[in-house]
């Protein structure tokens, strides 16, 4: 199996959201499918891709993927995507509408956390909702991981 067709086949995470949990109080966790274009599957394979800058949309048929952005896939032709376009997320109406209701809350917003081929090869992405974190909160999550690095140091040394 030469390298190219490897790389095509490859699973695991494509991207991740690392600010998010910087940026945001991570409440409660889901995975939802994405409705997603040929060329779209083929260069998240090659790992072109970025969800540093997306946020969910409610829209008038679901929940969608704003500001994501999937690079064009070399190799299509005609039949290319655009690299930001909104992008349909597929899950259940029972947790669609609890996502929905907890937008609709004051201060609640969805954010990708992850994206990602689950083991059969499908790709996913893990949402968040949150809320956005204020400045103090910032620096106490900063303290806290630099005071945890710190002790991993120290109980190293002995």
């Amino acid at each position: 199996m030469d390298k190219k067709r490897k790389e095509l086949l490859s699973t695991g995470t494509i991207a991740r959201n690392k600010k998010a949990g910087f940026n945001y109080f991570l409440e409660e966790k889901l995975e939802a499918g994405l409705e997603l274009f040929g060329s779209e599957v083929k260069s998240l394979r090659l790992g072109k891709a970025s969800i540093t800058e997306a946020y969910v949309a409610v829209a008038d048929d679901g929940l969608e993927l704003v500001n994501a952005t999937i690079e064009e896939y070399p190799g299509a032709t005609v039949f290319q995507h655009k690299p930001t376009r909104p992008r349909r997320l597929l899950m259940h109406k029972k947790e669609m509408k609890k996502f929905i209701g907890g937008v609709k809350r004051k201060g609640y917003t969805i954010i990708p956390v992850s994206l990602y081929f689950n083991s059969r090869g499908i790709a996913k992405v893990e949402i968040a909702l949150a809320t956005g974190k204020k400045l103090f909160d910032k620096r106490e999550t900063q303290k806290e991981r630099d005071w945890n690095r710190e002790k991993s140091r120290l109980m190293k040394r002995g």
